[in-house]
This record gives structure tokens, sequence and C-alpha cells, in this order.
């Protein structure tokens, strides 16, 4: 990369020499002819200076639109992939909190028998007093 590459130069050149070729073409009998090689020196140059930009953006660590757009779907993909174990998980989540609950609820019952049981003796108790009075 020791030599100053203008692109724009280059361009500025090809433009014109096309246009000068594209003019004598269309003067010519066979004007598609013509136009078909202007179209295929042009799209020979693009794919040159593509091609040219890639390695030097390869050249200088630079990532390129096609790199940017890999590591976009692998993100896109990840993050699906985590979605899909967030679901799981809340599902999981879920039916463990509805067995815990179940069983915290049969607690609450044996409790609350537990109690009755206890509050009928009080009262059974007390009552007892009120009739040797």
């Amino acid at each position: 990369m020791s030599q100053d590459i203008n692109f724009y130069d280059m361009w500025k050149d090809l433009y014109s020499q096309s246009s000068k070729f594209f003019d004598e073409k269309i003067s010519q009998d066979f004007p598609s002819q013509g136009m078909g090689q202007v179209l295929e020196m042009n799209l020979q140059f693009k794919k040159m200076i593509d091609e040219s930009t890639l390695k030097y953006l390869e050249f200088i660590n630079v990532p390129s639109r096609n790199d940017i757009a890999d590591i976009s779907s692998l993100i896109v993909n990840v993050d699906a992939k985590v979605d899909d174990l967030e679901e799981k998980l809340e599902e999981k989540f879920d039916n463990q909190d509805q067995e815990a609950l179940k069983v915290e609820l049969s607690n609450l019952k044996k409790d609350m028998k537990n109690l009755d049981n206890k509050l009928n003796q009080i009262l059974t108790l007390l009552k007892v007093p009120e009739t040797k009075k």
C-alpha cells in the first residue's frame, strides 16, 4: 500500500472514457452491441473496485458490510435462542410455583384443621367450668 490510489480519479477517468466510447458506439449502426460493451466494462470496473475495497478493509482490519451482516444474523440467532430459553424457564418456574402452591395449601389446610381442633378443645374446656358453677 505504498502507492496512493485515488479511486475517485479512476472512476472519473473511466466515466469520461466510457462516455466517449458510448457516444462512438451509439453513432454506429449497432448501438445495442455498444451498450452491452459499455455495461460489461462498467461491471468489470465495479467488480475491481469491490474486490480492492474488500482487500483494503481486510488489510486494515476493518469489517466489511458482509462481515457485519454475518455478525448481525448470528446475533439474531442467539437472541432467538435466548428467547426460547427464557420461555422454557418461565414455564418450568410456573409449574414449580403451582406445585409449591399446592403443597403450601395442603399444609395450610392441615394447620387450619389443627387450629380448629385446638379451638374446639378450648371451647369445651371453657364450657365445662360453666356447668360446674
